[in-house]
């Protein structure tokens, strides 16, 4: 093995970083040649060697522990007799601990008022938990009839004749940002002819009606139409004939995305509405996502919509839910003690949202209302009966067909008012489509509107006429639980729309584009942030002109890149070869210039003197940390040239909170010695960079030492693969339909296994033909010390027919329960069912997953989004990858056989837990420890560092920015700090959303001395003396997407938050 020229300096190691700051680290260099070194292959005949040299690492690392558990506590010792918060400890070149005196974070313990909010309790529960409902049905999956999922309904005529039945037809058309073609092909061939006959066809009668819900595509066409169609645009939502739904950016996957970028496209979407049209959502419309998150009813209704719909749920839920009219329900956050999150939920409960499945139950007859299917039309009814116009002749025996469906459906329901969705993927591109639809249904609509014996009123409607009416008709204010109508908690995962075809495979599907994704989205949250205190700072200093104000542009295309790509066909992995190639070059466009965005704020706010200050785009004052070199490749770090004269370097920590941490830099000679601001040595490690494989074998054991405590875990890791079935259906981009379960993975040759020892770290690196993975423990203070850092790098490209697993397994009994996480917001409990198929029992993972019993907790934290199960007790076993030959008939046409080498980061975290029990267990509710949301944050937003690209003494003067005067509790996280458009949307405005979220936590797993430098405050912040050196100049709360104001401004900068909520300010700063 060849090493190449360069080695890793981990420097600052021990190198306290200020939160979000930018700090200054100083390499003074002589230059020497780089000395090569060769390693080798391990024999089978060494592996017994092998073996006795990681149990005598595993008995090293333990050491390392103790030591680092003894200076806890000693520091711990010394803060209660010290005046003043204490610093952190280094380690100087003597090998002594000592603490500087510069730093100042302590070790404060969490108060306990804190820890009751994850022990419940309070509030009533739920008439429908979702995992009780999963362990109450069946799954028989029996013939239904016409409906072949559900069941015959019949009803008697005269039902009606108190309360007519009032129908509402909703036309619609669904447009995907990018599937089978890519989001601009799309736009020009279909959506913008949509939209154009939309504007035409609406104004013809205004009784017509119709909604849209992905403002990506919307704003596009509204950039290429006129103010006359603009005006028309805005009468037509003003009086009601066209309604927004949703607003988001897109129409989102809820399975993989992250809820910083779920928050960030609704903000986009609504952003765009409130400028351009004047117009607030009032209703959510999801069709297409293939599986429900709790997470996105608590953000609409935090984002003050009232109302929602929902498609692609379980067909077995569905049937359970019509045949006891809980389709329509108040879907609550299950750790809500009140009522506060509820919001009205209508879930569709046929097969899809196209027309023959939306009328009623039998889709032979809905098809024959789909009037773009009349005869002599390129697509037809599968059922071999066609649609016939409407005419005078044949009115009445249409409308009484008609009739008969939509009878039936809402006897589904608890209501006399009917909603009648009418449209499909890509409706409505022609004008004559819009008069096939619009004139045959009015037609109808005027036969049984004047025939009083039927007893019902028929007609176009938007989703808000639909809601707006079932409201009217139970005599309560929107958003208000209608009488009798039941309180629902928990998601809709996992989804399947037939047979035993679970929609499981997309939680892993292009994991190379998921793990993209997040690199995006903490490089676009650290650039928001440093962007907007930047241009603070330069407003205050009166050198706003001379600041690139240009990069605001950058930074709304990233917002919209980001945006797009959390689109159900994007995130999830489910669009075509060259569709997800597109997806790429965009993400990775964003990603490039965020990184400029982020180097022109840093430079500004390290500068010593601002007067300096002098933006040159073309000879940037920071280099970046890392390039990729097309949208398919991994990154490579940066190498940092030394010779003689020193070197700085600029690191950015994007976290709330100081913490200790190690920041890898690449330099080309091993000379090398770190230094602080001051000029002060820093703790550094010097490791090889290898630039050939190494690996780790299967079933090779680690001792896991639980977080602060002396018990010690066996914890073993195997990799594993999935095949897929040998007859007609077989696994595709959306399904996982294996062969059975996993078999061993047999590599061809034995593996390489190379091990590393260091002072702040050691590490285990293990390669096979398919995969690497590294094990890395550090043995440093704080969060960073106290999990395992495990990457795989995965490579299957020669595979045929393969998924790739990791599965941990350990002796903690867990049962048949695990818990996964929603979006990165929430966690829900989950349980393996046997009586469903394999497949069925993995859900998503964007964040973590875990398992415990009453003594411990394992926690699997993740850097990107995987599918994940426990099959069996004390298992977790996680999807890395997926090579699949073959399209699985859910219209993609293709398989998946882009796959690339691949990173997959995680954070191994055992935990004691103390106080728990088998009731507060059996609780669908849970929430991670402390330590688990710290070291996930970690994981997700790592500190960046950028090399100053001048050197001395041309160099002007740099000092380190803190931009937080004081420390922000633990359980407060600043999700963004946005700057607003203003009137040109090119441009910043003087106005900036600070959008904060207090976690919810389980007390019982903090270990003792876990060296945290924050503590908690009961959910009390003070945002007035918040940013340093910046003053707040107003504060209004406002709905999570700034659309409403809450309560009036007040001159009180105090705020309180509870557990789990986001809040949304509206501030000025300078």
């Amino acid at each position: 093995m060849k090493l190449k020229k360069q080695v890793t300096v981990c420097g600052a190691a021990i190198f306290c970083v200020a939160v979000f700051s930018l700090y200054l680290m100083l390499d003074r260099v002589q230059h020497d040649p780089t000395r090569h070194q060769s390693g080798g292959n391990f024999p089978r005949s060494q592996i017994s060697v092998l073996q006795n040299r990681i149990e005598q690492l595993e008995q090293l690392l333990e050491e390392n522990h103790e030591i680092i558990s003894h200076i806890k506590d000693s520091v711990l010792e010394l803060t209660a007799h010290a005046e003043g918060q204490p610093a952190l400890p280094r380690h100087p070149l003597n090998g002594s601990w000592v603490l500087p005196a510069e730093s100042r974070p302590s070790f404060l313990s969490v108060s306990p008022q804190d820890c009751q909010f994850a022990l419940g309790g309070k509030g009533q529960s739920p008439d429908l938990q979702m995992l009780a409902v999963y362990s109450l049905l069946p799954f028989d999956n029996q013939d239904g009839g016409v409906w072949k999922q559900g069941f015959d309904i019949t009803y008697e005529p005269n039902e009606w004749d108190t309360e007519p039945l009032q129908v509402f037809v909703v036309p619609h058309s669904h447009n995907d940002p990018g599937w089978i073609k890519t989001f601009d092909k799309y736009y020009y061939d279909q959506t913008q002819h949509i939209l154009n006959s939309m504007l035409l066809k609406m104004q013809e009668d205004p009784r017509r009606r119709f909604i849209w819900s992905e403002i990506s595509f919307f704003s596009k066409w509204w950039d290429n139409i006129s103010a006359q169609k603009r005006a028309a645009v805005r009468r037509l939502v003003g009086n009601g004939q066209l309604e927004m739904v949703t607003g988001g950016w897109v129409m989102p996957d809820e399975a993989n995305s992250h809820y910083f970028a779920m928050i960030d496209q609704l903000i986009e979407g609504h952003q765009w509405l409130e400028k351009n049209i004047g117009v607030t959502p009032r209703s959510g419309w999801a069709v297409d996502p293939f599986g429900y998150s709790s997470t996105m009813p608590y953000l609409l209704k935090r984002s003050n919509l009232t109302a929602m719909l929902i498609q692609r749920v379980h067909y077995t839920i569905k049937k359970h839910f019509a045949a006891t009219q809980n389709l329509e329900f108040m879907w609550r956050q299950t750790w809500d003690p009140d009522s506060s999150t509820d919001i009205l939920c209508h879930m569709m409960p046929f097969y899809s949202y196209d027309v023959p499945h939306t009328c009623g139950p039998d889709p032979k007859i809905c098809c024959q209302f789909d009037f773009k299917r009349l005869p002599g039309g390129r697509i037809n009814c599968p059922w071999k009966v066609p649609p016939r116009a409407i005419t005078d002749a044949n009115v009445a025996e249409r409308a009484q067909l008609l009739l008969d469906q939509y009878r039936k459906k809402s006897k589904l329901y608890r209501s006399k008012v009917l909603l009648v969705p009418l449209g499909d993927d890509f409706r409505y591109d022609k004008p004559q489509e819009w008069d096939a639809q619009f004139l045959n249904y009015q037609r109808i609509f005027d036969f049984l509107n004047s025939r009083p014996d039927l007893h019902v009123q028929a007609q176009f409607g938007t989703l808000s006429d639909y809601f707006d009416a079932l409201y009217k008709k139970v005599g309560i204010v929107p958003g208000m639980r209608p009488p009798g109508f039941p309180v629902l908690t928990g998601d809709f995962f996992s989804y399947a729309d037939r047979e035993d075809h679970y929609w499981t495979g997309y939680f892993t599907s292009r994991p190379f584009y998921k793990s993209l994704d997040r690199v995006l989205e903490s490089h676009l949250r650290g650039a928001e942030i440093l962007y907007s205190l930047a241009l603070a700072h330069a407003r205050r200093a009166g050198a706003d002109g001379r600041y690139p104000r240009s990069d605001y542009a950058l930074l709304t295309n990233a917002r919209r890149n980001l945006g797009l790509f959390q689109h159900h066909d994007a995130i999830a992995g489910t669009a075509k070869e060259a569709v997800a190639v597109d997806y790429g070059v965009r993400l990775l466009h964003s990603l490039t210039n965020l990184k400029r965005v982020i180097i022109n704020a840093a430079h500004y706010l390290v500068l010593g003197d601002k007067d300096t200050y002098h933006h040159n785009p073309a000879a940037p004052f920071l280099g970046m940390d890392e390039t990729r070199s097309s949208q398919d490749s991994l990154p490579e770090r940066t190498v940092v040239k030394l010779d003689t004269s020193p070197r700085f370097l600029v690191v950015f920590n994007p976290l709330e909170q100081e913490h200790l941490s190690m920041v890898p830099v690449l330099v080309d000679t091993p000379h090398v010695r770190v230094l602080s601001e001051e000029g002060q040595p820093l703790p550094s490690q010097l490791s090889a960079v290898w630039n050939s494989a190494t690996d780790v074998v299967p079933d090779v054991y680690q001792s896991l030492r639980q977080a602060g405590e002396q018990q010690v875990h066996r914890v073993s890791s195997e990799f594993l693969v999935y095949g897929t079935r040998t007859s007609k259906d077989k696994s595709g981009a959306y399904l996982f339909l294996p062969d059975g379960e996993a078999k061993p993975y047999t590599p061809r040759d034995p593996p390489v296994v190379r091990v590393m020892e260091g002072p702040l770290f050691s590490e285990v690196s293990s390669y096979y033909q398919h995969v690497q993975t590294v094990v890395r423990l550090y043995n440093v203070p704080g969060v960073e010390g106290l999990s395992l850092d495990v990457s795989c790098l995965v490579d299957i490209r020669d595979h045929i027919n393969k998924e790739l697993a990791l599965r941990f397994s350990t002796d903690i009994g867990s049962d048949d329960t695990f818990f996964t996480d929603l979006n990165g917001f929430q966690i829900q409990a989950r349980r393996y069912q046997r009586k469903l198929p394999l497949q069925a029992n993995f859900y998503p993972m964007p964040a973590m997953a875990y398992i415990q019993d009453v003594q411990s907790r394992l926690t699997l934290l993740t850097a990107q989004a995987l599918g994940v199960s426990s099959l069996h007790s004390g298992q977790l076993e996680v999807i890395l990858d997926r090579r699949l030959m073959q399209d699985d008939n859910r219209g993609l046409g293709q398989g998946l056989k882009d796959n690339k080498r691949t990173w997959n980061r995680f954070r191994l975290l055992l935990e004691r837990r103390s106080t728990a029990n088998k009731v507060q267990d059996e609780r669908p509710i849970s929430f991670p420890s402390l330590l688990s949301h710290i070291t996930s944050v970690h994981l997700n937003a790592e500190a960046l560092v950028m090399p100053v690209a001048l050197e001395k003494p041309a160099l002007p003067a740099l000092r380190s920015f803190v931009p937080l005067a004081i420390t922000l509790p633990c359980d407060f996280h600043i999700l963004n700090l946005r700057t607003l458009q203003a009137e040109d949307d090119s441009l910043p405005s003087a106005e900036a959303a600070l959008i904060l979220h207090r976690k919810g936590f389980d007390c019982s797993l903090e270990a003792k001395n876990l060296g945290f430098n924050c503590t908690t405050s009961q959910g009390k912040l003070s945002l007035g003396g918040l940013f340093q050196g910046l003053e707040l100049g107003s504060l209004q709360p406002t709905s999570l997407t700034l659309m409403y104001p809450l309560g009036t401004a007040s001159n009180s900068t105090n705020i309180h938050l509870e557990p789990m909520e986001i809040a949304t300010f509206r501030i000025r700063l300078g």
